[in-house]
């Protein structure tokens, strides 16, 4: 068996992931609020949004579809 690798993410990794996450979606046509909210929840899947949009579904009903259900509105 081999060992299990690990990898450490670099300093600062997870906010510059937020970030292109946020400008993703801002560029998507959300709203800088509830993109910078979005982004921020890695439970939220960014290309399942991506998908509902493209399909015509608005942004906020984009979010609320894909709100985990253990999580109050």
């Amino acid at each position: 068996m081999r060992p299990t690798q690990t990898h450490a993410e670099p300093p600062g990794h997870a906010r510059a992931v937020g970030e292109w996450r946020r400008r993703r979606l801002i560029a998507a046509g959300f709203d800088a609020e509830l993109a910078a909210q979005l982004a921020s929840d890695s439970a939220i899947d960014l290309h399942e949004l991506l998908v509902l949009l493209d399909r015509g579904c608005p942004p906020a009903l984009a979010a609320r579809i894909l709100a985990p259900l253990d999580r109050a509105p």
